[in-house]
């Protein structure tokens, strides 16, 4: 049952093939032998994923089911859940018992889907290779000698593992697409403002949101049509209609122009990813479509402008966790001060530290405008680049992630080398727009993703770009052996 998409399993339980409590039980078995090997889950819900199973199985035989009603999921930790720990992966969190649900786990739930847990991530999604967790790193399926991205990296291991059919993640600068890509999946950054950030534990606001990743983009589709939505708990939320994503999955790619950009196939880029992804690009020309040569003359500059603007509203957003309302305290503060400082020095991890100091300097008297009002300025070059290149494609392709999974530890002690691991995704996020990562081959093992890019709203035509792509492939369909 563990290697079924969403859609054969929602078939399977509208068949009576197995009842959700026998799904549930399923998965949480398989939670129960794997997790000490990758690591993927924080919290394991089973008590309330059983009642929940029955619950739907109750609604199933009442004739009451919706198409997602009884499947279950897990939710990466950065997601509030009423009466459940949500830790962001942080020391400062460990002890935190969420009061609220966060639209998204409202929206699941509503959906009917049974929820497993709460995933590991990289501490507040401050990271791309999920090595920065207080719970300590997670490990990639497909070899667990190597990191599975990040921050979504226990979202994504889960799902390659056969530990859940789908899960939630979020993306602030590829936290979705990277580990997608590394652990061959199909993983889906909405529109900035389509689905709710409410509830969901800030990095950096302007850049943060919501998505699925799962098996297939035809499951993507289906649980972006449940976590979609305006919110009126959210002041960044859309309010606009929502189309069928399942409705135009099959529509031909014929005559559609995909732009390729020559930045990215430029330095940095492994030889193996490129030829993958040249390979990937071939079959859209089979279907019909045309490749077309475009520039992101400013695509160089993302990693600085991500770097500046990031860990800016960052350190506003962790300013919060002081030790005086929620979360880690210090024991036996002398004053305030001692109070503040000594809580955040115990409570924030290495990485987040980096980031807060990186963020304060940038919006200190005397810096503002020499480094974050520059740097809006050149996100907004970013996204008029973007722009310029959709008046002449209709979607943009080229490599999700420079390498594949590298080794754990490798990295953890060079951060800038870490960073230029999302050189191909931050833009995206810095524009707003969406984005798509899907299995496209592996290379001496390891899964490669190939990325595709839309204008605003445009994930109906991304899923169906995908989903056209996965019907002539079957590199969606590869698992890792060690957990088949």
């Amino acid at each position: 049952m563990h290697s079924k998409t969403l859609r054969e399993l929602a078939d399977g339980l509208d068949s009576g093939q197995f009842s959700s409590e026998e799904l549930t039980r399923h998965f949480l078995a398989r939670i129960n032998e794997h997790n000490p090997t990758v690591n993927a889950y924080i919290t394991v819900m089973e008590e309330q994923a059983i009642a929940q199973a029955k619950a739907a199985d109750a609604r199933r035989a009442n004739g009451k089911a919706s198409v997602l009603d009884g499947i279950p999921l897990a939710h990466k930790d950065i997601f509030c859940t009423e009466g459940v720990r949500t830790s962001c992966a942080s020391k400062m969190l460990d002890n935190f018992i969420a009061p609220y649900n966060a639209t998204i786990v409202e929206k699941i739930a509503t959906a009917g889907m049974v929820t497993l847990g709460k995933t590991n991530m990289d501490e507040f999604a401050m990271g791309s290779s999920n090595e920065t967790s207080w719970y300590g790193p997670v490990r990639n399926p497909w070899n667990t000698d190597c990191v599975p991205g990040g921050s979504s990296g226990g979202s994504a291991a889960a799902v390659a593992a056969g530990l859940a059919p789908a899960s939630t993640g979020t993306d602030t600068g590829g936290s979705i697409r990277q580990p997608a890509a590394l652990c061959n999946l199909t993983g889906l950054k909405p529109t900035y403002g389509l689905v709710s950030r409410y509830g969901m534990i800030a990095f950096a606001s302007s850049l943060d949101q919501a998505g699925p990743m799962t098996r297939t983009a035809e499951d993507s589709a289906l649980l972006l049509q449940a976590m979609a939505g305006f919110d009126e708990k959210d002041s960044t939320s859309l309010k606009r209609d929502i189309p069928d994503y399942n409705a135009t999955l099959n529509d031909s790619l014929e005559g559609k122009v995909i732009g390729v950009p020559k930045e990215f196939f430029a330095e940095g880029l492994s030889d193996e990813i490129a030829t993958k992804v040249r390979d990937a690009l071939a079959e859209f020309e089979k279907q019909g479509a045309t490749l077309k040569e475009i520039s992101l003359p400013h695509s160089h500059l993302s990693i600085p402008c991500y770097y500046v603007i990031a860990p800016a509203e960052a350190s506003t957003n962790l300013s919060r966790y002081d030790g005086v309302r929620y979360g880690h305290r210090c024991e036996n503060p002398q004053d305030l001060a001692d109070l503040y400082t000594r809580t955040r020095e115990e409570g924030f991890g290495d990485e987040v530290k980096r980031r807060i100091l990186v963020g304060t300097y940038a919006l200190s008297a005397g810096f503002y405008d020499a480094y974050y009002r520059k740097a809006q300025r050149i996100r907004r070059l970013i996204k008029q680049d973007f722009i310029e290149a959709f008046k002449e494609v209709d979607i943009i392709a080229g490599p999700t992630s420079p390498n594949p999974a590298f080794g754990i530890g490798e990295k953890v002690n060079d951060p800038l080398t870490m960073y230029l691991e999302d050189m191909y995704t931050i833009a995206v996020n810095l524009a707003g727009i969406p984005g798509l990562s899907i299995p496209a081959g592996l290379v001496d093992g390891k899964p490669v993703g190939l990325q595709l890019i839309g204008k605003d709203f445009c994930e109906a035509e991304l899923l169906n770009a995908a989903h056209r792509f996965q019907l002539a492939t079957d590199w969606h369909q590869q698992t890792p052996a060690a957990f088949a």
